[in-house]
């Protein structure tokens, strides 16, 4: 494949360099899901007593957050296994007896870190200031700051309120808010729930467009009283009731279907390909990936994994099943603002997926991206047009035209796990040689990906 240069997991050093693949095979082993191991381990913060967790991601973004639960007052063990996952048992005191740090917390890359941890510290006596990465400082946070402050936290940013930096100045008892959320954020939607454990009465947040919902079950599995109900228009209210002790339980982080989702599309565009890869998180609201590519003609099968408890409706347990893939003839297709929503982490690799179906996709609305750790609309378009893919942009609307021979070229990741990734999974179609700058940004959310595209390849 050309210099790669790091031992598995870890980061590169230089550009990475791609060729293409004469045939892919093999079965992978995905890291923990990203946005459950996050809120794993924040929940067991705020639970009293030893929550063990296995199947977590090994990923930076992962790892910042366990570093702010130790400086909040749980005591964390970082355990390793066998493959890209690790272990943790975390001890705490209780939502009660955390004790705010007087240095900053530091988020590193992660977002969902800053805003999660924003909703947690609003109800914590005295301040704290969470910050991260130059990336993270470029993140917006009013969206969360609006909320919580109206709930009677203090938060405080630069850039008039804009950017991190944030800090915090917390009260034991806030007060219920009913929100509508201006934009459809998992993020913006979990902060409010953490914030609501300790607001007297019931906190609800209003969606237009339904977005994952881990923080809804999980909490549900820790004894808190969370409803959600669909509005009837694609969008869902959702309701905790304040006061509610979050009670400490064993959890199993299943593969990450955002990481899934980089070897769907490889195998998917490949002429001579077959995935395999167990214990995939496929909870309805994750799944959007995996069904837009089906639509496009993607040959997936779907079937439960062996051992594996399915509780899509119980309001408790993440659904998982085993993916196969295959090499399949994709055809064009229009992804909505609502699909946008669902699969908005995906959208790269998606776009990566269209330059090889028959006629001209879609993608409308998709003007988050902007806002991710690279303006990603920007990103995925120098990229792709750099292999010779005929991708337009008008405004948030994206359109892309195929199928294309790709050809390799420069490309640079802008220091974006996800445009990494999907420019090497690019270069393994694309003629001759792709270079993928700043690639080690991989590590983010799945630090053995380069390791696991130079297995699958043989």
């Amino acid at each position: 494949m050309g210099r790669l240069g790091a031992r598995p997991g870890e980061p590169l050093a230089g550009p990475a360099l791609i060729h293409p693949a004469t045939r892919l095979r093999g079965e992978l082993t995905l890291p923990g899901d990203k946005s459950i191991s996050h809120r794993t381990l924040m929940l067991a913060l705020l639970a009293e007593g030893e929550s063990p967790i296995s199947g977590a991601s090994d990923g930076a973004d992962v790892r910042s957050t366990a570093a702010i639960v130790a400086a909040l007052g749980a005591a964390v063990e970082r355990i390793e296994e066998s493959g890209p996952n690790v272990r943790y048992r975390v001890v705490s005191p209780g939502h009660a007896r955390l004790a705010l740090p007087d240095l900053a917390l530091d988020c590193g890359n992660s977002g969902t870190s800053l805003r999660l941890f924003a909703g947690i510290l609003a109800g914590l006596p005295g301040t704290a200031t969470l910050d991260g990465d130059a990336s993270l400082r470029r993140r917006p946070v009013a969206r969360i700051i609006e909320p919580l402050s109206a709930m009677g936290a203090t938060l405080r940013a630069h850039d008039q309120d804009s950017h991190p930096p944030v800090t915090v100045t917390g009260h034991r008892s806030l007060r219920p808010i009913d929100w509508t959320t201006p934009v459809p954020s998992a993020q913006v939607k979990s902060a409010i729930l953490l914030a609501g454990l300790v607001a007297a009465g019931t906190t609800r947040v209003r969606e237009r467009v339904a977005t994952r919902d881990h923080s809804e079950r999980m909490l549900r599995a820790r004894g808190v009283a969370v409803r959600s109900v669909g509005d009837g228009a694609g969008g869902s209210v959702i309701e905790i009731e304040g006061g509610m002790a979050v009670q400490a339980i064993d959890e199993r982080v299943p593969g990450d279907p955002s990481a899934a989702a980089f070897w769907l599309v490889a195998a998917a565009v490949h002429p001579d390909a077959e995935l395999t890869m167990r214990g995939v998180g496929v909870n309805p609201t994750r799944r959007a990936v995996i069904d837009l590519l089906a639509r496009m003609g993607a040959r997936i099968d779907e079937s439960q994994t062996a051992g594996a408890a399915m509780a899509p409706d119980d309001g408790i347990g993440e659904p998982v099943a085993d993916l196969i893939v295959r090499s399949s003839d994709l055809r064009a297709i229009d992804i909505s603002p609502a699909d946008v929503a669902a699969a908005i982490d995906e959208i790269p690799v998606l776009c990566l997926a269209a330059t090889q179906a028959r006629g001209r996709t879609t993608i409308r609305g998709a003007g988050e991206l902007r806002h991710k750790e690279s303006d990603r609309i920007s990103g995925i378009t120098a990229g792709l047009s750099a292999l010779g893919a005929r991708i337009a942009v008008d405004g948030d609307d994206l359109t892309i035209d195929g199928p294309i021979r790709l050809a390799g070229a420069p490309t640079d990741s802008l220091d974006d796990h996800r445009l990494a990734m999907t420019f090497a999974i690019a270069g393994l179609i694309a003629d001759g040689r792709t270079s993928v700058a700043r690639p080690g940004s991989a590590a983010i959310s799945y630090p053995g990906f380069f390791s696991d595209l130079e297995r699958i390849r043989a």
